[in-house]
């Protein structure tokens, strides 16, 4: 600072003014700091600073996945907001393990970051109560944190999934299926409870063998999806409990012979372009991150708070698979508005006493 200050001809404390964007200092004196900081390339001591104020200006944000395209907007967010702020983000990815969610957060709380934000892996967050105690302000997104009293900032997963289910029932669907997360997920039983409260308000009973909960993984995915689409009531609808899922979906649908409908719980990349397009409950990832890291430099801010739960809305993105009307049912009749259902057995028969069907 004694180099840049003898450089530009001022004192110290301009230069300090300068750096830390304080006021008091003509735009023409500030132009010469300026052109002495970045001839010398000094750069500010953070640690002297940490040291003085107490805060780093740095903030931590534990996810999932990265890889996820759901945390893509979401990171996003996070960072545009603390840089408005003046500080840097530093997240990392938990894999949905708890044990490494609780080892990432303790070493972004050991390295003095003045907030995290936690999209929680794990169902016991007592571990954090020290370090928030100790003024790490903490916000947690997507899901609620387990067996403390903080701020949440959630989608509306139990009324997304609910109109999306009747959504398929207002189209004529009385089997729909459910496949969806690992059930110690808060949102996966969120998305199933709205898919059985709208199951339910439609007076349709949920065979067990409907629903699936599990991994995301894909072959464990498609085999759950194989499975309800089989037999001799398979259902004519599925309702998918997240990106992923839907993504594997699509694919073994696409293998069908015959037109299933699917309503997925989470937009993705090229939904609207596959044909028939994907219709989807969508969430708003760039809102919960932005509510969020807002929330946290109101706590960062010294407002005092109680420990708060903020819910954002879901939307219904009509595209066309959640649209298509239910396919032949075999034991019953073909829907009113299936094409040709008459002339569809008259061809079966024909194919089974050997005649052309054409």
């Amino acid at each position: 600072m004694k180099d840049v200050a003898a450089r530009a001809g001022v004192g110290l404390k301009t230069v300090s003014r300068v750096v830390n964007g304080e006021p008091g200092v003509t735009p023409e004196t500030e132009k010469r700091v300026q052109e002495a900081i970045e001839a010398l390339g000094f750069r500010r001591n953070d640690s002297a600073r940490v040291l003085r104020k107490g805060r780093t200006a740095t903030v931590g944000l534990v996810l999932e996945d990265l890889a996820d395209p759901f945390y893509g907007p979401l990171n996003r967010a996070v960072e545009e907001v603390a840089r408005a702020h003046g500080a840097l983000l530093i997240n990392g990815s938990s894999a949905e393990d708890p044990d490494r969610e609780r080892e990432l957060a303790l070493a972004l709380c050991a390295r003095r970051v003045d907030g995290l934000i936690v999209i929680p892996a794990g169902n016991d967050h007592r571990y954090l109560e020290p370090e928030m105690r100790a003024g790490v302000a903490t916000v947690f997104v997507d899901r609620p944190a387990g067996g403390i009293d903080a701020d949440v900032v959630l989608s509306d997963n139990y009324g997304g999934a609910r109109g999306g289910v009747a959504h398929l029932v207002a189209g004529g669907h009385r089997r729909v299926g459910f496949i969806g997360d690992h059930p110690r997920i808060h949102t996966a039983t969120e998305r199933l409870r709205g898919y059985r409260a709208a199951m339910a308000e439609a007076g349709l009973a949920v065979a067990e063998s409907w629903v699936s909960l599990g991994s995301t993984e894909p072959g464990r995915v498609a085999a759950a999806a194989r499975s309800m689409l089989a037999g001799r009531e398979p259902v004519t609808a599925v309702f998918a409990g997240n990106n992923r899922v839907t993504v594997t979906v699509v694919r073994v649908l696409a293998s069908l012979q015959r037109p299933v409908a699917l309503v997925g719980f989470d937009d993705f990349e090229l939904a609207d372009l596959l044909r028939p397009g994907v219709t989807v409950v969508a969430q708003d990832p760039a809102a919960l991150g932005r509510v969020a890291t807002d929330r946290l430099f109101q706590r960062l801010s010294g407002t005092n708070l109680p420990p708060t739960r903020i819910e954002l809305p879901t939307r219904l993105v009509p595209r066309g698979s959640g649209e298509l009307p239910p396919a032949y049912d075999r034991v019953r009749r073909w829907p009113s508005g299936w094409p040709n259902g008459a002339g569809w057995r008259r061809r079966r028969a024909r194919r089974g006493s050997g005649r052309s069907g054409r």
